[in-house]
């Protein structure tokens, strides 16, 4: 399971995932990260069995948690199958199937990059 990570001024400097590693034993795949001095936002891959607890352990510290089940939206009624989502996604989530273009949410970061090139507009990255 995808989770996303928002972390706030006052807790961007401490250790939140070692500790929640620690804390949980879950293993943690970090597949996108922007954080600076102020704040910071991370989505990170956890085993669905441990995404309930690795979730509790973060909101414990402060940090606000938003699991990525659709982190893409597609408008089928935009989109015209042509594949610029599938050229410029860094992790495949997208492909195509019978000349349609398929989304695949689970390897979806909500890096953006789809959306910013789509020339329909037909992306929208889901944000809670």
């Amino acid at each position: 399971m995808k989770l996303m990570l928002h972390v706030d001024p006052g807790i961007v400097r401490q250790p939140l995932i070692a500790s929640v590693i620690l804390e949980t034993s879950a293993l943690v795949n970090i597949e996108r990260a922007s954080i600076d001095a102020v704040s910071g936002e991370i989505v990170i891959e956890v085993a669905p069995e441990k995404c309930i607890l690795v979730k509790d352990a973060f909101e414990r510290r402060g940090v606000k948690v938003v699991q990525l089940e659709i982190p893409v939206i597609m408008d089928d009624e935009e989109c015209i199958h042509c594949g610029a989502c599938v050229s410029i996604c860094p992790t495949g989530a997208f492909r195509f199937e019978n000349w349609k273009v398929i989304a695949d949410s689970g390897k979806c970061i909500q890096c953006g990059a789809c959306v910013t090139g789509c020339p329909q507009r037909a992306l929208k990255l889901v944000l809670k």
